[in-house]
């Protein structure tokens, strides 16, 4: 088919590679998607396009939002971050002290800090839990404190896909007294302009895109075969639980219904698009986003490194935020941190060039090695 898709937007000359290659990949499928660049303040990129279903018929406009999965990750960092440098919280004083229910004698060494940095121990609830129980904060919150972790907090870690968001919303909660989708949206969102949600209100969910991967067709059961047994019983259980207990909580049969659109599952189901992506990784970057330049500098330093539990292969966190290692780069910057969101959605920056990039998509590619987001980046610096 000939999708002939629209293409919206600014680009100056100097970007028309990132033009060229976020044009190409929308007349390749008929997918919808946005990218947005920030340098130095300034919007050198904002282009959006393609459609928002499949047979070409409506288009992707400036105002549409769609999930970016694990994106939200690093704006959860950032509320922490927030909270850290206000002294609402301490980055490394035992959770207890805002989480009692959390921290039993066994877990008294559990940290802010080895949340962030996914080495708390608990990235899934070990007891099946019925198929809604991810839209009760307080029940998927209740499960993590009483369980006991899969390693001692601290000694290893594990990437928490779908748990950080509670452990950290919580704590926030706890230390702020507001709920971590009022947090987003006073201390993130509204002040930089940025159109990104936990929670979209029922009102927005016509301009939110279909997300047109998460295994169309297939039952929760079928997606569970993309996670072989290992023959480690106590290993595979955990991953089964890390990705589908609750069964939806991953989106797998769940992502495009109102009740996952309005629920508040922060490390998972944050909607936005590119340029609100850009504006906070710009604020943030430049420090005007309420984070000091020694707490940003210890945010990017490697606290986990190595071989992942939860992942089975290499991942580096610093507070929060991914830092790049060998095979998953933020392009030639070393400096450059942020987060993917699945199959390839992307919100970071690299300080040494002031710059800011967001990009979502509704048919993202390739869980890992996604070669739409890494042209886009290769583009991006080729023109700076």
């Amino acid at each position: 088919m000939d999708w002939d898709a629209p293409i919206s937007g600014f680009c100056p000359r100097r970007f028309e590679e990132v033009r060229e290659r976020f044009s190409a990949d929308r007349c390749n499928d008929g997918s919808g998607a946005a990218v947005c660049v920030i340098v130095g303040g300034e919007v050198v990129v904002d282009l959006w396009g393609g459609f928002l279903d499949l047979e070409g018929a409506a288009p992707w406009d400036e105002h549409t939002i769609v999930n970016a999965f694990s994106v939200g990750k690093g704006l959860l960092a950032m509320l922490a971050l927030q909270a850290v440098e206000a002294g609402e919280i301490d980055l490394d004083a035992p959770i207890e002290a805002v989480w009692p229910e959390l921290v039993a004698a066994r877990r008294a060494r559990l940290s802010l800090r080895d949340i962030l940095a996914h080495r708390a121990g608990l990235p899934a609830v070990r007891k099946p839990l019925a198929d809604d129980a991810m839209y009760d904060w307080q029940r998927m919150c209740g499960h993590l404190a009483e369980q006991e972790p899969y390693w001692e907090p601290g000694s290893a870690h594990g990437y928490h896909v779908n748990t950080q968001g509670y452990l950290i919303g919580e704590v926030l909660r706890r230390a702020t007294g507001l709920a971590v989708r009022q947090l987003l949206r006073e201390r993130l969102t509204e002040p930089f302009a940025a159109d990104y949600h936990f929670g979209v209100d029922d009102s927005q969910h016509a301009r939110i895109s279909p997300t047109h991967s998460m295994g169309e067709g297939l039952t929760v059961e079928e997606a569970r075969f993309a996670f072989p047994p290992t023959g480690d019983a106590e290993h595979d259980v955990m991953i089964q639980h890390v990705y589908f207990n609750p069964p939806g909580l991953s989106g797998f049969t769940t992502v495009n219904t109102a009740q996952w659109r309005r629920a508040v599952i922060p490390s998972t189901n944050g909607h936005g698009n590119a340029r609100s992506l850009a504006r906070v990784y710009d604020a943030y970057v430049r420090g005007r986003a309420g984070v000091g330049s020694a707490l940003r500098a210890e945010a990017t330093r490697t606290q986990a490194e190595g071989p992942d539990r939860v992942l089975g292969r290499a991942s580096r966190f610093g507070l929060g935020f991914q830092l790049p290692f060998p095979g998953r780069t933020f392009g030639p910057g070393p400096d450059a941190f942020g987060h993917f969101g699945h199959g390839g959605c992307l919100g970071m920056a690299d300080p040494a060039h002031s710059l800011a990039f967001g990009y979502v998509a509704n048919r993202p590619g390739a869980r890992f090695q996604n070669q739409q987001t890494l042209g886009l980046i290769e583009a991006v610096y080729a023109a700076l």
